[in-house]
């Protein structure tokens, strides 16, 4: 946030290195964090608070005081679930006994693909990719959804026609008009004909998929604008 200066020891020059003029603040990308309230007791800025707080107000001593206290009640905590023979486990690490380190439980080491990959992002510590076929696969189920009902509605009504044509007299006219009816033909269905055509809503796995791709969507346009803010 401030001014950077590069000083030649050898002749005493000074050269500017970085300087965040307006421009360049208002072109940083955003930062989107948990707000404070909602953070859990083990979330980072939660539990150092107290530490950054002496930070930023420039008291190294507090703020290593505060650091102390941090680590000695993990360290106390640490001592309890040995003695209680607990065990930790992490929720988002597992420990490689081969190489004794933790890693990531949901790393993804595979290498891009460009024709199915379309973005990359985190929710709940997790990391996702958003692929090309999550949105053909459901696009496939709501299509067979829709011919489904399509088919039951014809049924329903050429059984409403059987049932009106048997309760008429043999001479009575055929043309007489019925409470049942039915479309001649039904042409390919957009993604809002079902709700047009008064079908019933689609099935529960329609609407959790739509659902899902309408959080991707939003991460997608905001991946979208923090790479255009970093073109810029």
């Amino acid at each position: 946030d401030g001014e950077v200066h590069i000083n030649e020891l050898k002749n005493g020059n000074t050269e500017m290195f970085w300087n965040p003029t307006s421009e360049v603040r208002r072109q940083r990308l955003k930062r989107h964090i948990v707000l404070f309230e909602e953070q859990t007791d083990f979330e980072s800025e939660r539990l150092w608070q107290h530490v950054t707080s002496a930070i930023n107000k420039g008291d190294q001593h507090k703020a290593t005081q505060e650091k102390f206290v941090l680590e000695e009640e993990q360290r106390n905590a640490a001592r309890e679930r040995r003695e209680n023979g607990t065990d930790w486990t992490p929720l988002l690490f597992r420990h490689d006994a081969a190489t004794d380190e933790w890693r990531y439980k949901y790393e993804d080491l595979r290498p891009w693909d460009p024709l199915n990959d379309i973005a990359q992002f985190e929710k709940n510590g997790i990391l996702q990719t958003m692929e090309r076929h999550l949105s053909t696969r459901m696009s496939n189920h709501k299509t067979t959804c829709i011919n489904n009902q399509i088919t039951r509605r014809k049924r329903s009504a050429k059984d409403c026609r059987r049932r009106k044509t048997s309760d008429q007299p043999s001479n009575h006219s055929q043309n007489t008009e019925s409470s049942c009816s039915t479309p001649e033909s039904v042409q390919e269905l957009s993604d809002d004909d079902g709700e047009y055509l008064g079908f019933e809503s689609l099935c529960a796995q329609c609407g959790k998929e739509m659902n899902h791709l309408k959080e991707i969507h939003s991460a997608v346009l905001s991946l979208q604008r923090a790479q255009q803010d970093i073109h810029r």
